[in-house]
Formats: C-alpha cells, structure tokens, sequence
C-alpha cells in the first residue's frame, strides 16, 4: 500500500513555490454570475464578533477518552464541544473564586 502524501511534503512544497501567482485582473470571473438582490439581503457577516471580547486561543491536551465524553456531552446538549468545554471552566472557576 502506498503512502498518501501530504500537501505539506517536500514534493508538494516545491510544487506550490514554483506556481506564480495571478493577478485578479488576469482571472476571468465571467462564468461567476452576479449576487440576485435577494442574495444580498438574506448574506451575513461571518467570522469574529467585532467587539473586544474576542476569546483567546490556547492549545490544550486532553486524553482520547475525555474528550470523546466531552463531545458526546455536548452532542447531547445541542452545542459545540468546545462552547461546552468554556461553560465548564468557567463554571468551575466561579465556584472556585
């Protein structure tokens, strides 16, 4: 069985440096159609609120069997683990203080 390579291998590497970029003035977007006004008004904004409270990112290690509960948890109660994992912490931590 052959070994799947990566994007990240020294082959792939080499391959990414040698494509030249396009500038957007040589892309032809004339098979792209234009955003229908009803489009417009049903998009919105994704990506980081923009307030000040943005969280911060942190790398944590926790063992298979954790987080496999914690995502079962979390499924459970409809969410994303990681918003559960935050309710937690800062639960215990308020019971703490």
């Amino acid at each position: 069985m052959k070994k799947k390579r990566s994007g990240s291998s020294a082959r792939g590497r080499q391959a990414a440096e040698s494509v030249k970029p396009i500038p957007n003035s040589q892309i032809d977007f004339s098979d792209i159609p234009e955003s229908t006004e009803e489009e417009l008004r049903r998009a919105r904004r994704v990506g980081r609120p923009a307030g000040g409270m943005a969280k911060q990112l942190i790398a944590i290690r926790l063992s298979p069997q954790l987080l496999s509960r914690l995502r079962k948890m979390a499924a459970k109660q409809g969410k994303p683990y990681q918003t559960l994992i935050h309710e937690l912490l800062e639960k215990a931590s308020s019971h703490a203080a």
